[in-house]
């Protein structure tokens, strides 16, 4: 099902459109502010297999999740206080903090090092559906059986068909993953260089 929505103007009837799927177990296809990603419920394991059969990928490769806020983050990740200030001040916006997993995240979301990718895309419809939700979501980008990420809701919708309960249309979006930066340390280590500015963070 595609289902249009209003990236300046979100309608909350149509978000928990969207939210009940995801409760319902579902996969959503969803803007970001790097690309449409895939999500669903973190605390549904049946669910985030869904997602490993459909990219057809490896259950040991592990995803990053989106939050609502720097509060949010502090439930499912240990937040020093120099972390805390580099993550005001850099979201919302196009990254991924890779940082140490709490109790609150299931095992099966975190890393042989016990750590987890976190979001929080400077998107509305994004940020409005884990709101609603009430917790985090997966995140990993639509992609092709290539490999190539999807700028297209609506050919995600023809590449996915029933696997996916919901496709959001909220227009083109061309895709550039985020910057991954690791603050497991405490000093920020660019892991991959995307759509956000590093050159902060390699002086």
């Amino acid at each position: 099902m595609i289902l249009e929505i209003d990236p300046e103007r979100p309608k909350l009837r149509k978000i928990r459109q969207v939210v009940q799927a995801v409760k319902d177990g579902e996969l959503v296809v969803y803007p970001t502010d790097t690309c449409y990603g895939i999500g669903c419920d973190i605390f549904n394991k049946k669910a985030i297999e869904k997602v490993y059969r459909l990219k057809n990928i490896p259950k040991t490769t592990p995803f990053s999740f989106v939050c609502y806020d720097l509060s949010d983050i502090s439930h499912y990740a240990r937040v020093s206080d120099q972390a805390y200030r580099i993550l005001k001040k850099f979201l919302p916006g196009p990254y991924t903090f890779i940082l140490e997993g709490s109790r609150n995240v299931p095992k099966m979301m975190l890393t042989k090092r016990k750590t987890v990718g976190i979001r929080i895309p400077d998107h509305p419809i994004c940020l409005a559906i884990v709101k609603e939700l009430g917790h985090p979501l997966i995140s990993t980008s639509a992609t092709d059986p290539e490999g190539n990420i999807i700028a297209d809701p609506r050919e995600a919708a023809k590449l996915y068909g029933k696997q996916v309960a919901i496709v959001v249309d909220s227009g083109i979006i061309m895709p550039e993953p985020s910057s991954v930066i690791s603050l497991v340390e405490d000093e920020p280590i660019v892991i991959r260089r995307g759509k956000g500015d590093v050159s902060v963070f390699e002086t």
